[in-house]
């Protein structure tokens, strides 16, 4: 009998098992060896707390990283890393010499756009205002974050923007909720709703995604999700099935395939989705990089967009716009939300105390040509 070979199992293995690099070992190639995001690697090989993320996973990305002779400085962990703010430098200015400047405290700058874009949202309110805004980059350390904190302080900073740079329920450190000064949560909110909050409503964009592609006529719709334990990927799911069950369109588990946002997991799952007896009409990539893959696998298999196959994506990446055919993908609000935090200063609030709403901003459509009518629709 013949063996026959997956194309998918061979993308899979091809990311899975790349060459080991000659110079230093990033967390990059252990994403590529894992078969996971950046964001994974770190967050599983710094321990990062409040993550949930599964032993499988974690057990993946250390056995990847062994492999490839991954190595970091070790740091020692303080037992009390907030004992050291018991001072009046942590519970206010050290100095009145500054006016007008907000601290703006993120976990992570470099894995992707979205906390520059945020960045930049607080700056242009802040400078409207005449304001400062101060910018610290924390990586979510037990140990490192509250001295960043604390660094922001002494330098007199009037109010806080706490981010997380993926949007999640957090478990807020307790220094936040010792700052006699004004604290917004951006990206991520608390179960006890002690802070301001702003995040994206995922869910809504993912139901707008899959409604737009519903409404030019398709019915078998796939989606390519993100890694399942990030809430976006949940939400960005939920909106699709709402939109399914509006249309009274029958939920199809085959048309779901994970992904991990990496547009090697789009290539591969659309394979697969192509791979299925009755193939969708339409694929929701429920992001922009999954987008590119998808279009890569599609233009292979000799598929043209949108003629055989509509394409949704998610972001608004800067690529999004210069894919042929463009992308029809929905905007991540960090740039209003940036807008927002800096706007809920002008109200007054008591750091920590009271319950404050979860605001949720609109992920608008941009509508390319990525999709149309399915045929015979």
């Amino acid at each position: 009998m013949s063996e026959t070979t997956d194309p998918v199992t061979e993308t899979v293995k091809r990311r899975k098992a790349p060459a080991k690099p000659k110079g230093r070992v990033t967390m990059t190639d252990i994403a590529r060896a894992a078969g996971c995001s950046q964001a994974t690697v770190s967050f599983v090989l710094n321990n990062s707390p409040g993550i949930k993320l599964s032993q499988q996973t974690r057990e993946r990305v250390i056995e990847a990283a062994r492999a490839l002779g991954y190595s970091a400085p070790a740091f020692s962990a303080l037992r009390n890393p907030v004992a050291a703010f018991d001072g009046p430098a942590f519970n206010g200015p050290a100095f009145d010499g500054l006016d007008g400047v907000i601290g703006f405290a993120v976990d992570q700058l470099a894995t992707s756009p979205e906390a520059v874009v945020a960045i930049e949202g607080a700056r242009q309110a802040s400078w409207n205002a005449g304001n400062v805004l101060l910018v610290a980059q924390t990586m979510g350390d037990a140990v490192m974050e509250p001295r960043a904190i604390q660094a922001l302080t002494r330098r007199g900073i009037s109010a806080l923007i706490y981010m997380t740079i993926f949007t999640r329920e957090i478990t807020a450190p307790d220094f936040l909720y010792s700052l006699d000064i004004p604290v917004i949560l951006l990206n991520c909110y608390t179960a006890d709703y002690a802070f301001p909050a702003v995040v994206p409503s995922e869910i809504a964009g993912g139901q707008n995604s899959t409604r737009h592609l519903i409404s030019h006529g398709h019915r078998r719709i796939a989606t390519i999700t993100g890694e399942p334990w990030m809430q976006a990927a949940q939400d960005r799911l939920k909106g699709y099935r709402r939109a399914l069950a509006t249309a009274d369109i029958p939920f199809d588990p085959e048309l779901v395939v994970e992904g991990d946002w990496s547009a090697s997991a789009g290539y591969a799952a659309t394979v697969k989705l192509l791979a299925l007896k009755d193939r969708p009409t339409a694929i929701f990539c429920q992001n922009d990089r999954t987008a590119i893959g998808c279009y890569e696998a599609l233009k292979e298999a000799g598929l043209h967009i949108p003629q055989d196959i509509s394409v949704v994506g998610y972001d608004d990446e800067e690529i999004a716009r210069h894919l042929f055919p463009p992308l029809t993908t929905s905007i991540l609000p960090h740039m209003a939300m940036g807008q927002w935090a800096i706007e809920q200063l002008e109200a007054p609030t008591a750091p920590g105390q009271g319950r404050y709403p979860i605001t949720k901003l609109e992920c608008p459509l941009v509508e390319r040509e990525s999709v149309r009518a399915v045929a015979g629709g």
